[in-house]
């Protein structure tokens, strides 16, 4: 469960990251110099407004996409370095994502969306697995019903379980509870970081939520592409670009 990093080695190292986009009127500018470390088992909020580029830093982040400049390592992996199967493996083994959205697979039962990650990994034992993270989050009486018979917070645990089942070194959540109303969205939530906390992990949110990007030690302000601020769990807020001390 432990990431494979040398001790006081970040899990995720970003320098001078940028982001350029093809369009009609020419490159657009999506990420802009970014640099930032995330420690093993460190909670990190992502905040900022629509447009300013949180998604797409998580999806480089996962190398989901490629950057334009700058570099990205990833428990101990140079991104670049990677073909598209070595991405693959490298997110199949140390990385989980939580959407707004669940994308969980319809014709399939909340066991079966858990369990067929690791199937496809090959663990012989991907069903037992996959039960058990759905009892761990209060679904083990669920396991048989298809996401159309589950409410949308039970769809979201059903996705943390199937994101978090393989014990990633770093999870990643986009507005885990945009779709859901408050009580049910602070039951979720509670879920996420409870596992996450289990397993070790680290955790990027992106959030809107300032009260829930509260529950994270550290908090990174992104606008127009650009790393502006830094706050920590104490709420001191500095410039991007210097330390907290």
């Amino acid at each position: 469960m432990t990431p494979p990093v040398p001790p006081g080695s970040p899990l995720v190292l970003l320098e001078e990251v940028s982001l350029s986009l093809a369009s009609a009127a020419g490159p657009v500018e999506i990420l802009c110099g970014i640099s930032l470390a995330i420690a093993p088992g460190e909670a990190v909020a992502l905040i900022g407004p629509s447009g300013s580029g949180k998604s797409s830093l998580m999806m480089v982040l996962a190398g989901l996409e490629r950057p334009s400049a700058g570099r990205v390592v990833l428990a101990g992996q140079d991104l670049a370095a990677l073909d598209e199967n070595g991405l693959a493996r490298l997110r199949r083994h140390q990385v989980g994502i939580v959407f707004q959205s669940f994308h969980l697979l319809p014709t399939m039962t909340a066991l079966e969306n858990v369990a067929i990650p690791r199937e496809l990994a090959g663990e012989r034992d991907a069903t037992r697995t996959a039960a058990e993270a759905l009892e761990r989050l209060g679904l083990g009486h669920r396991l048989g019903h298809y996401p159309a018979q589950l409410s949308g917070g039970e769809q979201q645990r059903v996705a943390i379980a199937r994101a978090l089942v393989a014990g990633p070194a770093l999870v990643l959540a986009d507005e885990p509870t945009g779709n859901l109303d408050g009580a049910t969205g602070r039951v979720v939530i509670d879920c996420l970081f409870e596992e996450r906390a289990r397993l070790g992990s680290a955790l990027l949110l992106i959030t809107h939520d300032q009260a829930l990007a509260g529950r994270c030690a550290r908090r990174l302000f992104l606008e127009d592409g650009r790393l502006v601020a830094e706050e920590s769990t104490e709420g001191r807020r500095i410039a991007a670009g210097q330390r907290l001390s």
